[in-house]
């Protein structure tokens, strides 16, 4: 996850956006959400019910920055000439997958993931997709 600022923003880098007066949108409960709200100490969260919504506010109210993930940020940004995506992340959402007890193991979902790694079904599905700034995990 990393921020969007709007075209003419004077913040550059991560550690710009957590200064008093800066804005930023975020989709409420989200889990960048929820780790900005741990961890940040002078800018203001606005929050919104959804991506979309906290996009649409971000826009609306002319905040100094949109928190989301990387990928959705690149669609966003092809939306608002001029606006920006900060380089580096704040945090990063870990993806898992599991199984009820007694259907597999772990050695079971190592097997399949790598399968459907290797058979290009992973990559393929994401850029069917459109998906920018997301790969396969090695």
């Amino acid at each position: 996850a990393t921020y969007l600022v709007p075209a003419g923003s004077p913040i550059r880098e991560l550690d710009e956006v957590d200064r008093k007066g800066v804005r930023i949108a975020v989709a409420q409960k989200s889990a960048y959400d929820l780790y900005l709200s741990r961890s940040i100490r002078n800018a203001e969260l606005v929050r919104a019910e959804g991506i979309q919504g906290s996009y649409d506010l971000f826009v609306a109210q002319k905040l100094e920055a949109l928190a989301g993930l990387e990928a959705r940020l690149l669609a966003d940004a092809q939306t608002l000439p001029g606006s920006r995506i900060l380089e580096g992340r704040f945090t990063a959402v870990q993806q898992a997958i599991g199984t009820p007890r007694g259907h597999g193991g772990a050695d079971d979902l190592r097997e399949f993931v790598a399968g459907i790694k290797a058979s290009g079904l992973v990559a393929r599905t994401i850029e069917r997709h459109g998906i920018r700034g997301v790969s396969p995990a090695p």
